[in-house]
């Protein structure tokens, strides 16, 4: 026996529980290592790709073998066929259209022909033309409205009549609405930080301060709060809601530091099945009261909470009484942690909770809704969730699995919640899981790539209201430029006690066939 062995051996008692403790540390920090790896280089997608096949050949695989007889062919009866417009366009000698001429303005421009210019017109006749097309774009163009006024006087009495200059949306205010909703959605939606549209102005000649722009983002927000504001009692009043949270940096905490909040996203099924709502709330904590602050006190019948994991939805729930739902998606990706360490069982899982997203997709394509959903669901997906939750006790049950081991860690997630995971069996009205109000949430860390945090509290509310309404835009396809054009107009003369009506969802009832323009869409072209 080497010296190495007989040290292994007279080893004192405590060295193999500490080797074994090591052994566990190591394994954590694989498993961490592994995440991070996954992280930064691999795929981003939840989407599972399953194995083909094994009848499947590779692409290219059986080229050179004989043809297929020819299908059998019937006649059929004589019909007209609609021709597409891209054989019309090359028929006439263009080039087939690339965009749509009723929404893509186009400026002709008349190529003159060499030929022709050497000969008389009276020698030559033009037998037609032919057309091509090439995509242009301008620099960011601003347009300055000039509103001239007449001044009379009035010959009888002497009197001097002018009138007044047109109200803007900010009382006082140089921006035209257009320019204030183009700031917006320029910034918010497609994520542009008001130093660089800062930039963008005074490359075309605009000389106004950063310090002004923000000012009008705030004045914009505040404008629109009470919309906002009765757009989240219409979500409370929903019966099925949905609730998660999302990281920002808002406000400062010392030199150099900014300290960390929270947007609380709320959706409401405010439509019966449609886009429903969504409101964004802005919060310095990721606190228990948060959520009693958003969903409120008033319980309505039948009433479900959907949310991930984290426990103050469940506290909540239990205090007010509600049914909590809870996500099947944030159950699979605790799995998707385990595919590393135990790559058979995790697939295992996956394709179990797959089959739960088949029978949803399932349901999709047959339009299932209502009592039909409910039992479609109950035939198909509820022996599917029964055999799961059979398959991950026998799991936990194995002697081999460590409570250090993420999938030990994913079992016990799915089977303390599984009551709240069945909820949406029962009732037609409930989603799988929250991925339609984690899309919705999107526009946030999006966001925070570009302009990365919030100077002040003041502002991470203003970017909760405007996010509010121009996601829920996108919910009931709704144009967010003519919605906000139009309701920041409106707003100054419409009853508060209907303010309810300028929500993206009613606003587009009643308002979306005839909106408000900015003076810009009825404007002279632009002279000095």
């Amino acid at each position: 026996m080497t010296s190495e062995a007989c040290d292994i051996v007279d080893a004192p008692p405590e060295w193999a529980a500490e080797r074994a403790e090591l052994l566990a540390r190591i394994a954590q920090l694989e498993q961490q290592l592994a995440w991070f790896q996954r992280q930064i280089f691999g795929e981003k997608s939840e989407r599972r790709h399953g194995e083909p096949p094994p009848e499947q050949m590779s692409l290219g695989e059986g080229l050179g073998r004989a043809e297929a007889p020819p299908a059998a062919s019937a006649p059929v009866g004589a019909h007209q066929r609609r021709r597409p417009r891209r054989e019309t366009a090359e028929d006439n000698g263009e080039e087939p259209l690339f965009f749509d001429p009723e929404r893509v303005p186009v400026e002709v421009i008349l190529v003159p022909n060499p030929e022709a210019e050497k000969l008389d017109p009276a020698d030559y006749e033009v037998i037609g033309e032919k057309i091509s097309h090439r995509l242009a774009q301008r620099p960011g163009s601003y347009v300055i409205l000039k509103y001239v006024r007449p001044l009379i006087k009035r010959k009888d009495d002497q009197s001097l009549h002018c009138p007044p200059a047109p109200v803007g949306v900010l009382e006082g205010g140089r921006a035209d609405v257009s320019f204030l909703v183009g700031l917006v959605i320029d910034k918010f939606l497609y994520h542009l930080p008001l130093y660089r549209q800062h930039q963008r102005l005074l490359a075309a000649g605009v000389e106004v301060s950063r310090q002004w722009l923000t000012q009008q983002v705030l004045a914009v927000a505040w404008l629109l709060a009470p919309i906002v504001a009765a757009q989240l009692s219409g979500i409370r009043a929903a019966r099925v809601k949905a609730m998660d949270e999302t990281p920002i940096k808002a406000g400062r905490q010392g030199p150099g530091k900014l300290k960390r909040g929270y947007f609380w996203p709320i959706w409401g099924d405010t439509d019966d099945g449609g886009g429903g709502d969504i409101v964004f709330l802005y919060r310095p904590s990721r606190a228990a009261m948060h959520v009693r602050e958003g969903l409120g006190d008033k319980r309505v019948s039948g009433e479900v909470l959907i949310s991930d994991g984290y426990e103050v939805y469940a506290r909540y729930a239990e205090r007010t009484g509600l049914i909590h739902a809870q996500c099947w998606a944030h159950t699979r990706r605790t799995f998707e942690r385990a595919k590393d360490i135990e790559p058979a069982a995790t697939a295992e899982a996956l394709e179990r909770i797959g089959a739960l997203y088949a029978c949803e997709k399932a349901i999709r394509e047959q339009g299932l809704r209502g009592e039909a959903k409910r039992d479609y669901r109950l035939t198909h997906a509820k022996p599917v969730v029964e055999d799961f939750f059979a398959w991950a006790e026998a799991q936990v049950e194995r002697a081999a699995l460590l409570p250090s081991n993420p999938l030990t860690k994913a079992l016990h997630y799915a089977l303390q919640r599984r009551e709240a995971l069945r909820v949406y069996l029962d009732d037609p009205d409930v989603p799988i899981d929250t991925n339609h109000l984690e899309r919705a949430l999107r526009p946030i860390p999006m966001g925070r790539k570009n302009w990365l945090f919030c100077w002040t509290e003041v502002g991470a509310e203003a970017v909760a209201t405007l996010q509010s309404l121009i996601v829920t835009c996108q919910l009931h396809d709704i144009d967010p430029y003519v919605y906000l054009v139009d309701v920041l107009q409106r707003i100054d003369q419409h009853p508060a006690s209907e303010v309810h009506l300028l929500t993206p969802r009613l606003w587009k009832q009643h308002f979306a066939d005839n909106p408000l323009r900015s003076d810009l869409s009825r404007s002279a072209p632009a002279t000095q």
